[in-house]
């Protein structure tokens, strides 16, 4: 079952690794697309771009979270954030200012539990989806 969400943004300097690929697979089921960024300023325009009748999951780094999410925590598209990152207690501290921070995590699997569960009351999407689509953003 794919969930009323737009887009999940991923965010994070090492956003080709293996976990993350196998991250997106697993989200891709239930999410129809799926942007990878490893520059802030790039993945900033993005959202801020979007419509707000979107509706954006963001999962980034704890170190580019920490940079990003004052920008873009009051846009209305974004629904949630998620910090996936190496270190929760330095990350929850900055973290918890922002009330769309849904969760700091450290486990790939709780991360994806936790997008899945905390989103799972919002309505499916309306009608077929037809394709579901992957971009990877790449510094140049």
């Amino acid at each position: 079952m794919r969930l009323d969400i737009s887009c999940i943004i991923w965010l994070d300097a090492n956003v080709n690794t293996n976990e993350t690929r196998n991250a997106e697979q697993k989200l891709i089921s239930i999410i129809n697309h799926f942007e990878k960024f490893q520059d802030k300023g790039q993945c900033q325009k993005y959202i801020e771009k979007r419509s707000e009748k979107d509706r954006l999951v963001i999962v980034v780094s704890g170190q580019l979270g920490k940079e990003i999410v004052p920008s873009v925590h009051n846009l209305q598209q974004v629904m949630s954030i998620y910090v996936y990152c190496m270190n929760k207690e330095i990350n929850e501290q900055w973290a918890c200012r922002f009330v769309k921070v849904k969760g700091v995590v450290v486990q790939l699997d709780e991360l994806i539990s936790r997008i899945t569960t905390d989103h799972n009351i919002q309505k499916t999407m309306k009608g077929p989806l037809s394709t579901t689509t992957v971009t990877a953003h790449a510094d140049t």
